[in-house]
């Protein structure tokens, strides 16, 4: 058996992730945490149409530090989500597939999903 020596993997201290990836990673990321956000919605809705004393507990712990931090998170997540939404939908109409206009249109999502949560 003739084994020849094949290059390796690039090792993981080695690699390094471009804006590309990182926007895959944060896109399917953003979605899990959307789903997440919304089983909170709905139980935010189910206590208030059944349980007065649940709802009043529910929105204490949603104004509390850590409540309003998870609705700043979710927040973002929707506006890059969209806004990442919508570059695939450009990318599925054949838009945009230079290297400079991956690059340019992976910039503004971080961008305007950033400053459409601050406006928010």
């Amino acid at each position: 058996m003739n084994h020849r020596s094949r290059p390796g993997s690039p090792h993981v201290q080695v690699y390094r992730p471009q804006l590309t990836s990182v926007l895959s990673f944060g896109h399917r990321l953003s979605g899990l945490f959307l789903s997440l956000g919304a089983v909170l919605l709905v139980g935010w809705l189910l206590t208030a149409a059944t349980e007065a004393q649940a709802f009043t507990h529910l929105n204490a712990w949603l104004g509390s530090a850590l409540g309003l931090l998870l609705l700043f998170i979710w927040t973002l997540a929707l506006f890059f989500h969209l806004c990442n939404g919508i570059r695939h939908l450009l990318w599925d109409a054949v838009i945009g597939f230079e290297l400079v206009d991956i690059y340019r249109s992976g910039w503004i999502v971080v961008f305007s999903s950033i400053g459409l949560t601050l406006v928010t």
